[in-house]
């Protein structure tokens, strides 16, 4: 893919997106300046199609490159500029944050996303069509609490995984906010250093400075979220690559 031309850094997808979340944090550690088309994924036209084929978000355009999936666009991020790192120095450390970010962004997102977040807030006021209680209560009663189990014996009682927020960090904790805008939240007596990870990370300045454009996405119709986003002091791109329709992506989940 060719970057679409201009200075500077364009995000396109909605704040709502874990994954759109997560580079978003990554672009404010590294002190990168950036506009956003925040459009919802399934609302792309056909110039979405040709930047992101599978349809997903987030895409990254810079003066050099278009990329679509966020873990390539971190990777690039910090490699085009290093300062802060993103990721840890020790080669096993590294490895253990892309492996952590490859469960938020696979495991994470399958129950997360697609059986909670999914079933509550995108089939009902996408898809017009009603929650599966099936599907919900099992990711609830099973899905979840399996999740939670794993990473309470990955993430630290204090601080981030490997020093300062980095990666790995964001692409876990982005999940959560999605998970609170679903009604769910973690059981702190049960999890502990989940919960109070979830706690630490969520309340660093690069994800608090979103959660009003997340909240103002969530409560306004889709297609008045541009305009209210650009009165709320969202930094709004002047194009967008906004359809008039849903259209589904490639990918079953």
């Amino acid at each position: 893919m060719t970057a679409t031309g201009g200075a500077g850094v364009r995000v396109i997808g909605s704040y709502i997106s874990p994954y759109v979340r997560k580079v978003l944090v990554c672009l404010d550690q590294k002190g990168i300046p950036y506009e956003i088309d925040p459009i919802v994924p399934f609302f792309g036209n056909d110039e979405f199609t040709r930047l992101s084929p599978l349809r997903r978000v987030p895409v990254l355009c810079d003066d050099r490159i278009a990329l679509a999936d966020s873990t390539v666009i971190c990777e690039y991020l910090d490699e085009r500029h290093p300062s802060p790192p993103l990721f840890p120095k020790k080669a096993e450390d590294r490895a253990r944050a892309r492996w952590l970010e490859e469960f938020a962004d696979t495991r994470m997102g399958e129950v997360f996303i697609w059986r909670i977040f999914n079933e509550v807030r995108i089939a009902p006021h996408v898809w017009k069509r009603p929650t599966d209680e099936a599907v919900l209560r099992r990711a609830l009663d099973v899905e979840l609490p399996s999740v939670l189990d794993f990473l309470e014996g990955e993430l630290p009682a204090e601080g981030f995984l490997f020093g300062a927020l980095g990666v790995a960090d964001a692409a876990v904790a982005s999940f959560f906010r999605n998970a609170a805008f679903a009604g769910v939240s973690v059981d702190a007596s049960r999890w502990p250093c989940t919960a109070g990870f979830v706690a630490r990370a969520l309340a660093d300045p690069s994800f608090a400075k979103l959660a009003p454009f997340e909240e103002l996405s969530l409560r306004t119709p889709i297609r008045k979220v541009r305009e209210a986003l650009r009165e709320a002091g969202a930094p709004i791109a002047r194009e967008s690559l906004a359809g008039d329709a849903p259209r589904p992506g490639v990918l079953s989940t």
